[in-house]
């Protein structure tokens, strides 16, 4: 049962650096630091936006419009911070 616990908690561990690394892919493009132009900086956006986008998007959905500000990755940080601290306080002392 550890072994699961283990992997679930690698996996979000992964996704949260791939949530972040989403983040600021997103403002270096928004700034125009990185070459939007350049096929391997434009595969690896679209990996980003693949693999984060439908996490975020009902998030999106329920926040307040801010502006211009997207909190929704904190928001999903949170949630995954949650989530692992749940898992590992709360269900795997039940399991084990």
């Amino acid at each position: 049962m550890l072994a699961l616990f283990q992997t679930i908690d690698l996996a979000l561990n992964l996704y949260t650096w791939v949530l972040i690394a989403s983040a600021i892919f997103s403002w270096l493009y928004a700034f125009n630091v990185i070459n939007s132009s350049n096929q391997f900086v434009n595969s690896v956006g679209r990996f980003l936006y693949n693999v984060t986008e439908p996490v975020l998007r009902p998030i999106r959905r329920v926040l307040p419009d801010l502006g211009g500000i997207d909190i929704s990755p904190i928001i999903l940080l949170l949630i995954i911070f949650f989530l692992r601290s749940l898992m590992w306080n709360t269900l795997y002392p039940l399991v084990a």
